[in-house]
């Protein structure tokens, strides 16, 4: 169903192009700094951030889900649902439960 099979969050490092790895980067660094205490550990060969239960997951556009990519990197609420959205902010397609945003680029 994926297109890699990472062994650790290194290999997935090196795997992801530059420009998606800037992106990738910029986002753990946020998610570890707002939540210091979460554990990082690859999960369907992505990075997900936990403490008790998963809370978020980075998904770049180079690791493929049944053969589906998407634009962007992916910042992904597992419980999103549970967050106050009224903007509409996060996008939903059809699911039920995962929120996520879609970035393309770093801004400063």
């Amino acid at each position: 169903m994926q297109n890699v099979n990472f062994k650790s969050i290194e290999e997935f490092f090196e795997f992801i192009p530059a420009d998606e790895l800037k992106i990738v980067e910029a986002l753990r660094k946020i998610i570890l700094e707002c939540i210091p205490d979460c554990e990082e550990r690859l999960s369907l060969n992505v990075p997900f951030y936990r403490r008790h239960s998963n809370i978020c997951f980075i998904w770049p556009p180079s690791i493929t889900w049944g053969g589906v990519s998407h634009k962007g990197v992916q910042l992904g609420f597992t419980n999103g649902n549970l967050l106050q959205d009224e903007i509409g902010y996060l996008n939903r397609g059809k699911r039920k439960q995962v929120y996520w945003k879609d970035f393309s680029d770093v801004k400063g």
